[in-house]
């Protein structure tokens, strides 16, 4: 399946602008068509006057904000909640320095699909596992979702079943902030990787399910799987 099928998709319908559920400050793609080839750029949602216009920033590409002009043909797409929307618009109106901002025509034609409740998405970080008997295991994520985790170990941990404590670190936006993740985990299966060469360590791999998980820490793996929809599919698992 390509990645681009991976974002799971439930069949594209008709979206009412107020389903989108847009926020001030939301992240979008922005999509230009002013090549054969589309290109994809990323902005941010200032505001909008309902039935008139989109208020949104001039997306930056090196630095420099990109050409944009009055009447360029754009594709927005945007996440809200479970669904991906996308609808087409023109640009109206275009402001400079220093506030680089510019008025898009309203969304009149917004088509969506939904997305899989457990996409996951590819990842590397560090993590611990706490375990009934006490003790506790360095490990790896290498995918992650809202539903739950696919961990790696090059040590067993000391129990193939049951639930355990996991405690890792996620980013959070705006301002790059360092949130500390701890959730409940019902081990659902192990397998044991085997090394691909002699010399190679053999590897614990487990797949777990959060249990009661935090919902602001849902809601921020909600936007690490946007962030990977809008900006490297190829994360999407």
């Amino acid at each position: 399946m390509s990645s681009e099928a991976a974002a799971g998709e439930a069949k594209t319908q008709g979206y009412e602008f107020e389903q989108m559920n847009l926020q001030v400050g939301g992240r979008i793609q922005f999509i230009t068509h002013r090549s054969i080839k589309p290109v994809q750029h990323f902005s941010t949602i200032i505001g909008w006057l309902k039935d008139e216009y989109l208020i949104v920033k001039v997306p930056f590409e090196n630095g420099a904000p990109i050409a944009l002009h009055e009447n360029d043909k754009l594709t927005i797409r945007v996440f809200s909640g479970v669904n991906v929307c996308a609808f087409p618009c023109t640009v109206e109106r275009v402001f400079g320095r220093p506030l680089f901002y510019a008025h898009l025509s309203f969304p009149r034609n917004i088509q969506g699909t939904s997305l899989r409740a457990a996409m996951r998405v590819k990842v590397d970080i560090p993590a611990q596992v706490g375990c009934d008997d006490g003790s506790s295991l360095s490990v790896f994520l290498v995918n992650l979702s809202v539903s739950g985790a696919l961990i790696e170990s090059k040590r067993k941990l000391p129990q193939d079943e049951g639930v355990v404590d996991l405690t890792f670190t996620l980013l959070s936006q705006p301002g790059q902030r360092q949130v500390r993740i701890g959730a409940r985990a019902l081990i659902r299966n192990m397998t044991m990787l085997k090394p691909a060469s002699a010399d190679a360590e053999e590897v614990f791999s487990y797949g777990v399910q959060f249990v009661d998980l935090d919902p602001v820490h849902y809601t921020m793996l909600q936007n690490l799987t946007y962030e990977a929809l809008i900006a490297d599919r190829q994360k999407i698992v």
